[in-house]
């Protein structure tokens, strides 16, 4: 009995380290477990992150009254409590209107890993994705001299800048999407998968190694590869048509290609696909393999790969709720129209 299990445990120690391997021939990459290496990759050579700069950019993502009506925020349709995302299938913004193009909000976590940022890649960093979606008409509608004179008429706003980028700093709506950024900078998850490949062989279950392995042989980290398993530009419906590509008009970029989500805490990001219309994760997987693999995949197939996907949850950052500091009488009134 001592000789089976001690060869089970060796057989199950060999696979794992196969299996790593296998991974990163893939293209497949951890989360750095050293703070010190994560610190390096995920902040701003330009815009160094401090203690300050986060905690202010945390505000200014979670104040709605950085909005046009003073009701939406980033964290509206981009929820640190719901996965980074809000749970629906077009994001709703200013008067209630949804996105005109049908598309879904992705989630902030582990965006800082993108290569570009929206659906369509037209953003190369956050900094400058966090620009766009303050301004646009569907979502917080804010002009940047809005935003600007909401944030410079709050004395707190304007000493927290100071502590955050000195004395002399101007108030500026790029600085403020800049600072945001910082804060998204840190929304980073690692999961027992970062674990598996960092070297704990145990970290990942059998079951979840299995599915590891079937979502490389399979062909899935064709795209979703990297440390954020997603977020490259790649053709989408390689081999078969989006059984819902014509709800809403999006096709993506001007030569099709479609940023690719990531797949850490794919769990807590339903529903999917950019407009939103496959509601469970079996479904999303086998309709993936149908038109992107060219490929049928079995049920055991797609219930392995989904143990895998599991696995990708990830422990995310405490985040506190803020006190915002108090409006006053030369803050902008707000406007629901």
């Amino acid at each position: 009995m001592k000789i089976f299990i001690l060869s089970a445990f060796v057989a199950s120690a060999l696979m794992a380290g196969s299996l790593q391997s296998d991974a990163q021939k893939a293209g497949l990459k951890p989360i750095p477990a050293s703070k010190v290496a994560l610190t390096k990759l995920t902040s701003n050579p330009a815009n160094p992150t401090t203690s300050s700069k986060v905690e202010l950019g945390k505000m200014l993502y979670m104040d709605p009254r950085l909005s046009k009506s003073g009701l939406i925020s980033c964290n509206t349709c981009h929820n640190v409590g719901l996965g980074g995302s809000d749970g629906m299938s077009s994001a709703v913004g200013h008067k209630w209107t949804s996105n005109p193009h049908g598309l879904s909000s992705p989630t902030v976590y582990n965006a800082v890993f993108y290569s570009q940022q929206f659906w369509d890649g037209r953003s190369p960093h956050l900094e400058d994705q966090a620009q766009g979606p303050i301004q646009a008409g569907p979502e917080m509608a804010a002009p940047k001299e809005y935003v600007t004179a909401v944030v410079s008429s709050i004395p707190q706003y304007v000493t927290m800048f100071q502590k955050a980028y000195g004395k002399d700093v101007k108030i500026t709506f790029e600085k403020v999407a800049d600072t945001i950024a910082i804060f998204e900078r840190t929304l980073v998850t690692p999961s027992r998968y970062d674990d598996f490949l960092n070297g704990n062989k145990k970290a990942l279950t059998t079951p979840e190694q299995k599915g590891l392995k079937t979502f490389i042989d399979k062909g899935c980290a064709t795209c979703h590869n990297d440390i954020a398993l997603g977020g490259t530009m790649q053709a989408f419906g390689v081999t078969g048509a989006y059984k819902y590509i014509n709800v809403g008009d999006f096709k993506g970029d001007k030569n099709g290609m479609v940023r690719v989500p990531t797949l850490r805490n794919i769990t807590q990001t339903a529903p999917y696909f950019h407009n939103g219309q496959i509601a469970t994760l079996g479904e999303a997987i086998q309709e993936m393999g149908r038109i992107q693999l060219g490929v049928t995949l079995t049920n055991d197939e797609t219930a392995s790969i989904e143990t895998f996907l599991k696995a990708l949850d990830g422990r995310k950052p405490t985040i506190t709720y803020p006190m915002f500091p108090t409006s006053n009488a030369t803050t902008p009134k707000v406007d629901v129209n």
